[in-house]
């Protein structure tokens, strides 16, 4: 096999077919899977979510994870934002003639040590290979099914004034390490993208609580843009603190450079939950017990004043309208 792609891998003969035994389905392999049928076949038994997503991230790899890494946790979370537990993924890659195999190789490994983490199968998928030139080297489409818990209804219409919100940790890590590795910027610290798999989390916290109202992870658009979209569709009112919304130090100093509010940038491993009030602190507390919240807060709570605006109160103790991102502030993050 040819070190890099070519176009005849996607021609649907010989290559193609090589392609896909030995560079994915051996990593991938699982009995649904290795049937390699135009179609993946299971019965499940109950409420499902269903979600799609596309990936396009430059640069492919960047500290802490790369587009393989991204594509499954994203499809993962955005499942688990709807209070599903994830169970198979499909996974189309579209590849510019020239790729490496290594770097493929790489990515799909990537994609399997994620999908392990996360309890999820890989159970269909597609390859298409474009001329070089074409495309920007991988683009990644990913499908996700997953299983609703029976007495859970979350969606970004449900929130109701008294609720608690809950931020599962620092903000603005993911758009900010892509951003550094792009311009080729150095801090003392290391900063890295917190691209994680947030399915446990979210488990972990319908574990103690059937009263959380609202679930979303903070991506494109950051964390004011999501509560944005939970004040305009359930018509309330947000009011959040700005001084107990954590952000590390090269996060915040990289935005103050670049002229950049870490509340609109993007995070690929971290969650916000609106939670009726009596049990806020139980799932506050089930939060930091799991890794991907241990630095988890209440950052505010919901209320009938203004309804469909997100007010934050300052450390000086005005107030200010926090508006959804108007513009693109980092094009290809995810």
């Amino acid at each position: 096999m040819e070190d890099t792609i070519l176009l005849a891998h996607g021609s649907g003969g010989k290559l193609s077919h090589e392609l896909v035994k030995k560079t994915l389905l051996s990593a991938l392999r699982n009995p649904l899977l290795e049937k390699l049928d135009d179609s993946a076949v299971f019965e499940i038994s109950g409420r499902l979510a269903f979600t799609t997503d596309s990936y396009v991230v430059s640069p492919l790899f960047f500290p802490g994870g790369d587009i393989g890494k991204l594509a499954v946790c994203g499809t993962v979370n955005d499942l688990s934002m709807a209070g599903a537990m994830p169970l198979y993924l499909s996974l189309s890659l579209i590849i510019e003639e020239g790729f490496p195999f290594t770097d493929l190789q790489r990515i799909v490994a990537s994609v399997q040590q994620t999908a392990e983490e996360c309890r999820v199968a890989v159970i269909t998928g597609d390859t298409k290979v474009v001329n070089r030139g074409m495309a920007d080297k991988l683009f990644i489409n990913t499908a996700g099914v997953g299983l609703v818990q029976q007495g859970m209804s979350v969606s970004s219409t449900n929130a109701v004034v008294g609720d608690k919100v809950i931020l599962s940790g620092p903000i603005g890590d993911h758009g900010i390490a892509l951003l550094s590795e792009r311009e080729g910027l150095r801090f003392e610290s290391s900063l890295e993208s917190d691209c994680a798999p947030l399915n446990g989390l979210v488990a972990d916290m319908m574990a103690v609580s059937h009263k959380i109202h609202c679930l979303r992870d903070p991506t494109r658009g950051g964390l004011a843009s999501t509560l944005n979209e939970f004040a305009d569709s359930s018509n309330v009112g947000i009011r959040i603190e700005e001084e107990h919304i954590p952000i590390h130090e090269a996060v915040r100093a990289v935005c103050e450079l670049m002229g950049f509010d870490p509340l609109y940038v993007a995070n690929e491993g971290k969650l916000v939950a609106l939670v009726a009030p009596e049990d806020a602190e139980q799932v506050l507390t089930r939060m930091r017990q799991n890794r991907y919240g241990s630095a988890a807060k209440i950052i505010g709570e919901v209320v009938a004043d203004h309804p469909k605006k997100v007010i934050m109160k300052t450390p000086l103790g005005t107030s200010r309208i926090v508006d959804m991102l108007t513009g693109e502030l980092l094009p290809r993050i995810c």
